[in-house]
């Protein structure tokens, strides 16, 4: 059994709905940006007495 498989239609066809969705999305897709990180808790300094 000989079979002549290519790669060229298959790969023509899946391409086509992902160059539809560019076209109309736009490139890069539009994705939600990421969650807000909560801010790391400061860190104090000890006082220093001023001496005069």
């Amino acid at each position: 059994m000989n079979l002549k498989l290519s790669l060229r239609r298959p790969l023509f066809y899946l391409l086509i709905p992902v160059l539809l969705v560019l076209c109309f999305v736009g490139f890069p897709p539009p994705f939600a940006p990421p969650p807000r990180t909560r801010p790391a808790q400061e860190q104090s300094e000890p006082v220093r007495k001023e001496e005069d």
